[in-house]
């Protein structure tokens, strides 16, 4: 098979769909693969590690989307991707879209076979191409909530851990998947009181068996979240509905009761956000404020970490195209259900029923020929 690797180009984005290593396996089980020109530079690799492993150099994203039978990416098509593909050809990548109904429309003129990381699934239903990511995002959450509460930055000027004699920051994590889970313990870490909510018992028992004491759990209600919010510091938004949009747990009236200064951080954003007042933003413009409230609501989060989120994306993506790759798609996710999960447009429609739903889109479920 044809294998295309393009250059990103959403905003401060620096991760890229393959690295050398992965195309040497690729090029080793007999497939062919080009990459955009300077693809890799973000994560520090060069265009000749590339050609090293055994890839094709391309001048334009043009080029490698009008060679390749299957582009690899990372983030969701931009428009003017959208536009390169045509009818027959798969997009593997992240899509997200659930909140991004001109994506879809785009996806389903052009034809394609999409193919969305965040839906794909194993067995017992967990997301092994999201999970990577989630595990970023949840930890640099912290990190990024620690640096937004800094008064210099319009913060209310808390230390996440407080100093002997002084109390440390108020986290409430809304959420106790993976990205939830990597944000408590990296709040847990700096001394924070940290608070978990979650809308399972199960879940909220494990949490409370790993951190111990270190850690409080509340079961989610609107009440419970509504009197958190208040008091809290620092808000993390990570809940998950896959392939569907967020849940908006936090509304503008909550918003409106918490102290200025404090932080929300919405890592669901790319699947519309969990707070009532998020909205989509960059890493060029990471945050913005609604009543005092400091927001961060940058949808490509990993991104400012390039080289880690590459790596580890890429470690858990890297079968799922080789099986593609070896297969064909449909061979692949007919012999894989998680795979096949992963589907979300093919052929002008769109067979994932949440994004269908969320969209206000026709439905139409894939059946194998």
């Amino acid at each position: 098979m044809r294998i295309g690797c393009p250059k990103e180009i959403k905003i401060h984005e620096y991760r890229v769909g393959l690295t050398p290593a992965g195309i040497r396996e690729l090029v080793a089980a007999g497939h062919e693969v080009a990459v955009e020109t300077q693809a890799g530079a973000g994560i520090g690799m060069t265009d000749a590690a590339y050609e090293t492993a055994g890839a094709r150099i391309l001048a334009t994203a043009a080029e490698v989307f009008d060679w390749a039978e299957m582009v690899v990416k990372v983030k969701e098509p931009q428009p003017s991707e959208c536009k390169m593909l045509k009818p027959g050809q798969v997009l593997f990548t992240y899509l997200h879209l659930a909140a991004d109904k001109a994506q879809a429309e785009a996806l389903v003129a052009s034809g394609a076979t999409c193919i969305a990381y965040e839906t794909v699934t194993v067995p017992g239903g967990a997301l092994p191409l999201l999970t990577p990511m989630s595990e970023v995002a949840g930890r640099m959450s912290i990190q990024v909530g620690a640096d937004a509460l800094q008064k210099a930055n319009g913060g209310f000027g808390v230390l996440l851990g407080g100093v002997p004699g002084v109390a440390p920051a108020k986290v409430v994590v809304l959420g106790g998947g993976v990205s939830g889970t990597h944000a408590a313990e990296m709040a847990v870490g700096l001394k924070a009181d940290v608070t978990v909510v979650d809308r399972s018992v199960k879940r909220l028992r494990e949490l409370s068996a790993q951190f111990g004491n270190t850690l409080k759990t509340v079961y989610s209600t609107a009440d419970a979240i509504e009197n958190l919010v208040r008091d809290a510091d620092l808000v993390v938004g990570a809940v998950l509905v896959p392939g569907a949009a967020a849940p908006k747990l936090v509304t503008h009236a909550m918003v409106k009761t918490m102290k200025a200064g404090a932080v929300m951080v919405d890592i669901a954003i790319d699947q519309g956000g969990c707070f009532e007042t998020s909205r989509p933003t960059t890493h060029a413009e990471p945050t913005y404020v609604v009543d005092g409230v400091i927001h961060y609501c940058v949808t490509n989060m990993p991104g400012a970490v390039p080289r880690t989120s590459t790596f580890a994306l890429t470690n858990a993506t890297l079968p799922y195209v080789r099986a593609l790759a070896d297969l064909g798609w449909q061979k692949a996710c007919a012999r894989d259900a998680g795979l096949a999960a992963g589907l979300n447009v093919h052929d002008g429609l769109v067979t994932f029923e949440a994004v269908a739903r969320d969209l206000g889109l026709p439905y139409s479920p894939y059946v194998p020929a």
